[in-house]
């Protein structure tokens, strides 16, 4: 019977230590795994995507001609696959010189046929990201003509007018300037659809990453491109898995399962900030958190409306409660550190004046409206605050939560009547949000204009589109700066846009990783430069 006892107690000890370990247990040194919200990736091809997780997807997979140093954001743009580039005297050609010795992970060299291939690809597509190569006057009939192969490893790039260098080279830094490798790629096409069936869910791309697989939904894995012309990364292997809840992330985290959690609510940051091996880093990111207005429906069309819906959010009481720390008050299109932003807060939670605004709609008895919002705890969050804002005035509200995916389909059909949105740049310049926010060329259903915010919420604006396009145009950049501050605010007076945050975003991070650059408010986050 003492022997017994003696087994068993050692047993309940090993097993105690095995428990211990189990719930303790790190990451191996050479793997990096994150927890994050990834259900809004709809594709992976670069000409395609246009959503946040996509986008840290695609920096860590695809090369492009310039592209930032994620050790130095402040740098600016820098040489990527092109290694320099030239500009005409008119201002209107750019020659690039292809960096030598780089390869695809498929082998492949890189060369200048990629380049050409892959920005007519992206243009003759047409898809949602389209526009920010169009806006340059591309287009699927003259691509041929105005994306030019020069030799083996240079070509150049020439534009309808003269805009800033600068500005189109930001512009090659979003995901569609993601450079395929053209054999793999058109060894693929099927019926004309230049392998976007294929690269849906496969990639092609000479980044620090290749694709292991993607799991809608659930993960993707990335293994590290042992010759990428940068270095091999110290990190072999990346894994990104899909965790909706805060209070999960942060679980996995304390247990040591997780190396990132980037989606934790501020409860759960003060609840494992001062926990033994996590640290907590604050970055102010480019996002924002805004709803808008379909001007289709004939109430969300009326002015005073309008008006009296951004006087109906509390703001404040957002920021002070479930957002603290992750989100601060920011009411317009351009995010803080952009040329041009503006500090303008001119409304506030005012219940009274909403409501003599109704009035004045002749809505003074409320309506019904539906909110159309993503599966994300905070914004399931905002929307529940506005629903409960929003019938002080009489107005009742109803929330229709879906996913990423569902969600922006309703949205990019113009289907919605409010709608809950996040929004972050695609390049360093201020025209990244103008021409979204405040452009909308075409307001037709047939336009299907799907990248521009302002299409999407059926907003004719034909005089602050020019404004807009001028200011993209100004090479006086104090001058350009002064345009766009008129512009946000007469956006801010009259658009069926309430912009309400800036994201701060705060990862939980193991102490033993470094290297942790998100991009800022300027690009996605970058896995190559992170050790242990």
């Amino acid at each position: 019977m003492k022997h017994f006892k003696r087994v068993l107690l050692a047993g309940l000890a090993c097993a105690i230590v095995t428990i211990a370990n189990t719930s303790f247990a790190a990451t191996p040194s050479d793997m990096l795994v994150i927890a994050n919200r990834i259900d809004d990736i709809t594709t992976l091809d670069p000409a395609q995507s246009f959503e946040f997780a996509g986008s840290d997807l695609s920096r860590n997979v695809y090369g492009k001609l310039v592209n930032f140093d994620p050790n130095d954001l402040s740098k600016g743009y820098q040489p990527d696959l092109a290694a320099s580039w030239t500009v005409s005297e008119d201002g209107k050609t750019i020659t690039f010189k292809m960096r030598d010795g780089v390869k695809f992970h498929s082998g492949n060299p890189v060369t200048a046929a990629d380049a050409v291939y892959s920005l007519q690809r992206a243009v003759k597509l047409n898809k949602t990201p389209s526009f920010i190569l169009t806006q340059f006057g591309f287009s699927a009939d003259n691509a041929d003509q105005t994306i030019k192969l020069i030799d083996d490893m240079s070509f150049s790039i020439t534009t309808d007018e003269k805009y800033a260098t600068s500005f189109v080279l930001n512009c090659l830094t979003s995901t569609i300037g993601g450079i395929v490798d053209s054999k793999t790629v058109m060894g693929h096409e099927k019926d004309g659809d230049f392998g976007n069936d294929w690269l849906k869910t496969n990639t092609a791309g000479s980044g620090a990453y290749t694709l292991v697989n993607w799991k809608p939904n659930e993960s993707y894995t990335l293994n590290a491109n042992e010759d990428f012309y940068a270095g091999a990364p110290q990190m072999k292997r990346v894994i990104v898995r899909h965790i909706q809840e805060s209070a999960t992330q942060r679980l996995l985290l304390e247990k040591g399962d997780i190396d990132l959690a980037r989606n934790l609510n501020p409860d759960d940051v003060a609840g494992i900030s001062s926990a033994d091996g996590i640290e907590i880093d604050s970055e102010l990111r480019g996002r924002l958190m805004y709803i808008s207005m379909n001007q289709k429906d004939p109430n969300l069309s009326n002015p005073k409306v309008i008006e009296a819906l951004k006087y109906l959010i509390d703001y404040k009481g957002m920021q002070d409660s479930f957002l603290n720390g992750q989100y601060t008050i920011h009411q317009a299109f351009l995010p803080r550190t952009y040329l041009g932003e503006i500090e303008d807060q001119p409304y506030s939670f005012n219940p009274d004046k909403a409501k003599a605004l109704l009035k004045e709609a002749g809505l003074e008895g409320g309506f019904e409206l539906k909110i159309n919002v993503r599966e994300a705890q905070e914004r399931i969050e905002i929307a529940q605050s506005i629903q409960n804002t929003f019938g002080k005035a009489n107005i009742k509200v109803s929330i229709e939560v879906g996913t990423g995916k569902q969600t922006l389909s309703k949205y990019r059909a113009r289907e919605h009547q409010i709608y809950v949105g996040a929004w972050g740049p695609d390049y360093p310049d201020p025209n990244t949000n103008a021409a979204t926010f405040a452009a909308n060329p075409d307001n037709t259903d047939e336009a299907k204009a799907t990248g521009l915010l302002a299409w999407r919420n059926a907003w004719h604006l034909p005089e602050m589109s020019k404004a807009t396009k001028a200011a993209v145009q100004e090479g006086d950049r104090d001058k350009r700066a002064a345009m766009y501050e008129a512009i946000q605010r007469e956006h801010q007076q009259r658009s069926p846009f309430a912009v309400m945050f800036q994201k701060i975003e705060q990862t939980g991070r193991r102490d033993n990783v470094n290297g942790v650059n998100l991009g800022g408010a300027i690009t996605a986050v970058s896995y190559w430069p992170i050790t242990k």
